[in-house]
């Protein structure tokens, strides 16, 4: 196939063995999907008109996938970035048209998400014509990833399936499993979560060390269907890392923080389950942590030797590793309250 734009060849993952009961969909950066079909679903409504400018704040990972679907439609951008964007992302940001801007350095997540989300509503107010596209809250983020369980469904028709990923913003896991289980209710979906994510009731938990970008939030993000997740692991980021070492060792998958939390807790849930087939979901390459995460190899823990505490409420987790069988369960009344 000859592709008519680069970001459409970007977003289709490598289906990788890892084990008999794990299989990897490794991405080149996953949100291209849901950025292309936003943007794409955005201009067939007429909600946006071609030349118009999108405006989102983002890590890194979002930022780039908007910016490839603005260059393949023929959109302007704008992001309003965190100051974790690397100098790679933000080069290729520049010279693909968008237009960033980064707010004030912060050690504290949860400031740093609300200077962010602070300076997109300064910049509407002023420019009312941009159009928000709101990652973390308009469901129109779910619409891509149709695409990758009708993959999953093609290649695994007969499997009985455990989709396993980072939370994040509950676009690109929910909207997999949502489609996967429209023909088969019985798929699990299992959750990672980084300590201090206010997402599934960790916000008391401070790791010092936390930056893993995208699997978890310090505000409400309104993509998060709690109620499809089966399990919910949270692990600190020695443990991240150690899986992502771990992938590139074993497998030689070069891979994200984030996948490397979600490959090792795949193996644990592999082991517990092993009539089931692990899909682990990888969200993008490894280059913007080579001097944060691989650099630093030496220090990986032995994942063989490494097990999650079974809790029964989030209130009796603790770090470094913690698992709960969350049932499927809405998100508590309260704990929007709490955040809000």
């Amino acid at each position: 196939m000859i592709h008519p734009h680069i970001a459409d060849a970007l977003k289709v993952p490598d289906l990788v063995r890892l084990t008999d009961g794990l299989v990897l969909l490794r991405f080149e950066s996953m949100k291209i999907y849901s950025a292309l079909a936003a943007v794409r679903h955005l201009l067939e409504r007429g909600t946006v008109r071609p030349g118009q400018t999108l405006i989102d704040s983002s890590s890194g990972i979002y930022a780039y996938a908007l910016a490839l679907a603005c260059h393949r439609y023929g959109m302007r951008c704008h992001i309003v970035a965190s100051t974790t964007v690397d100098a790679t992302t933000l080069a290729q940001l520049e010279i693909l048209g968008a237009t960033v801007e980064q707010v004030r350095p912060s050690r504290d997540l949860r400031l740093d998400q609300e200077l962010r989300v602070r300076r997109v509503r300064e910049i509407l107010a002023e420019r009312p014509g941009h159009h928000w596209m709101r990652q973390y809250h308009d469901d129109i983020h779910y619409l891509g990833y149709q695409e990758v369980a009708d993959r999953i469904t093609a290649e695994f028709p007969h499997a009985s399936l455990s989709v396993v990923g980072g939370v994040g913003s509950g676009a690109s896991t929910g909207g997999i499993v949502e489609r996967l289980r429209a023909t088969d209710p019985s798929v699990r979906l299992v959750g990672v979560q980084p300590f201090g994510s206010v997402t599934f009731g960790s916000q008391d938990h401070h790791d010092p060390e936390t930056i893993i970008a995208g699997i978890g939030s310090s505000i409400v993000f309104d993509n998060v269907r709690h109620h499809l997740y089966d399990t919910v692991h949270w692990l600190d980021f020695t443990h991240a890392m150690s899986g992502a070492v771990a992938l590139l060792r074993e497998h030689a998958v070069f891979a994200g923080l984030s996948t490397g939390a979600s490959y090792l807790t795949a193996t644990y849930e592999a082991r517990r389950h092993p009539d089931r087939l692990h899909l682990v979901i990888g969200a993008d390459t490894g280059h913007r942590y080579v001097g944060r995460v691989f650099a630093r190899h030496a220090e990986a823990l032995d994942p063989a030797a490494l097990k999650p505490l079974e809790v029964r409420t989030p209130e009796e987790m603790t770090m470094p590793w913690s698992r709960m069988t969350w049932r499927r369960t809405p998100c508590p009344a309260h704990w929007k309250e709490r955040a809000a």
